[in-house]
């Protein structure tokens, strides 16, 4: 191939490759479809013709060039014993009136029909970009939300695999999808139900893409729809997700919820009373990849500013060991949360057990470390602070040197 010289005419302006599917602008010039799609998209404001450099409406019509396809097409045919792979037929861009059908179908009152249509429009979101950029500009979102709530508000599993997987794949986050969700507490509602629901075929498939859903909702709704979270959302997230580990993906998206809603007083409560503590130590135990351990620590450390959490926090047999051993070991973002839940149990416990719990795990020895360490100076700063907090229990200790405790002044 590259021994070939290729036409320059056979070239996309913008890529610089052969063209697949060639499509003329209204200014003239033939480029790849993809590329001339995303040209206008990225386009700020106004765009161009990359070539011309004349106005170029996002919305012009894109002419497909037949005759100069079926002459690459033929040119690769000919070039194929030099190893030139002939570019197949593309196939036609879908219209909107092809997916106002699919919508419409969705009211029908066969299942048969309603799940042609969703199996059909998953396909064409499977597709590219082009596909799903039309089923948004259709209304298939807003489409979806009601076809997930309305299965919730019925009872009814029939299509949720499909049509949650076809949010999933068009979602973005635009002003239009905002509104739709923003305070919509019945979709919330609806994916919490889907958690709940063991009566659905490929649940962990289904349930694994309502966490996912749930994780960008709770990115763009309002603030007061956060504040007011059921227990039951916490619950069902923490016990069918988290305690059932039903997938990775799950799994992340439920902490990074938990993450987001978290800096709530109520909802802090909330996520310790559908015991959260407990199974995000449990978790953490299994020694998950670097980003789930950051997310992890980060909630505990949110959830030990309350007492119920401490409380929570202190009951479980391994939750000082797990945090000590942690610290310098995973990231700086997990030793500032570390230190924080130490910090907060060390100072706010009734009793001088956690203290003591610290002494026999090396959680002491391990702030030491932190003191000598290479690390910011508002940890051993904060590590200093822990020590000299329960000085007068750990200085007989013969795993811990005295003169720690003294030599670095605050």
């Amino acid at each position: 191939m590259d021994e070939i010289e290729v036409p320059e005419y056979f070239l996309c302006p913008i890529s610089l490759q052969i063209l697949k599917d060639p499509v003329t602008t209204i200014t003239g010039i033939t480029y790849e479809r993809e590329s001339i799609e995303q040209w206008l998209k990225a386009a700020k404001s106004n765009p161009t013709c990359p070539v011309t450099k004349q106005s170029l409406p996002r919305d012009s019509e894109l002419t497909p060039n037949h005759t100069l396809r079926r002459l690459i097409q033929s040119w690769c045919t000919v070039n194929a014993i030099y190893g030139v792979d002939r570019i197949p037929t593309p196939k036609s861009p879908i219209k909107k009136s092809h997916i106002f059908r699919l919508i419409k179908d969705l009211d029908a009152p066969d299942d048969h029909l309603r799940t042609k249509a969703l199996r059909r429009m998953e396909a064409l979101a499977k597709e590219n970009e082009r596909n799903r950029t039309c089923m948004v500009e259709a209304g298939v979102t807003k489409a979806a939300v009601l076809f997930i709530i309305k299965c919730f508000k019925e009872g009814k599993t029939t299509g949720l695999e499909e049509v949650l997987r076809i949010l999933y794949l068009i979602w973005n986050p635009s002003q239009e999808n905002k509104l739709l969700v923003r305070e919509n507490q019945d979709f919330i509602d609806s994916l919490t139900w889907i958690l709940r629901c063991d009566q659905i075929n490929n649940h962990v498939d289904v349930k694994t893409h309502a966490m996912l859903l749930l994780h960008k909702t709770t990115e763009i709704v309002c603030q007061k729809l956060l504040e007011s979270l059921k227990i039951d959302f916490f619950k069902e997230i923490i016990t069918r997700v988290l305690r059932k580990r039903i997938s990775k993906q799950a799994v992340k998206s439920s902490l990074l919820v938990l993450t987001e809603v978290c800096h709530w007083g109520r909802n802090r409560m909330k996520i310790v009373e559908a015991n959260a503590v407990f199974e995000l130590i449990e978790l953490e135990l299994e020694k998950p990849e670097k980003n789930i351990t950051e997310l992890i620590f980060n909630i505990l450390a949110h959830l030990c500013s309350c007492a119920d959490g401490r409380e929570q926090f202190l009951k479980h047999a391994g939750s000082i060991a797990m945090i000590s051993k942690r610290v310098l070991r995973v990231s700086p973002a997990t030793d500032d949360r570390a230190l924080h839940i130490l910090d907060s149990i060390s100072k706010f416990s009734a009793s001088d057990e956690a203290a003591l719990e610290m002494l026999r795990v090396g959680a002491v020895s391990k702030l030491c470390m932190v003191i000598q360490a290479d690390c910011a100076p508002y940890l051993k700063k904060k590590a200093r602070g822990i020590l000299r907090l329960h000085s007068h229990m750990w200085n007989n200790s013969p795993c811990i040197a005295v003169y720690l405790l003294t030599r670095y002044p605050g």
